[in-house]
């Protein structure tokens, strides 16, 4: 029944993980595309690697899973951050199609 659910969070993790492909593809600027490899991370490879998870159960393979899912909730957010600041920083204009920046001097 494990089985079942992992194959289930894995497949919603490539689906989230193929969107998140197609947001960078068709996104206008850096700091959509941003949002959308962050989410991409987020859900999506996190799904995976809790689907491989409930299939490996507490072997050595799925306690590495849980690791990485730790490791990335905790790192894809703050550099995502670091990311959009520094190119803002950096002088990176926004789409034209973007309605304000509140962080602009």
């Amino acid at each position: 029944m494990l089985e079942v659910i992992g194959i289930v969070f894995i497949g919603i993790g490539l689906v989230f993980d193929l969107f998140g492909c197609l947001g960078l593809v068709r996104l206008p600027d850096v700091y959509n595309r941003l949002q959308a490899a962050t989410k991409c991370v987020t859900f999506g490879t996190c799904s995976l690697l809790f689907g491989v998870f409930l299939i490996l159960g507490f072997s050595p393979g799925g306690i590495k899973a849980l690791l990485c899912i730790v490791f990335l909730l905790l790192t894809s957010p703050v550099s995502a951050h670091a990311l959009a600041r520094s190119s803002h920083k950096a002088g990176v204009k926004l789409w034209e199609g973007s309605v304000c920046d509140d962080y602009q001097n």
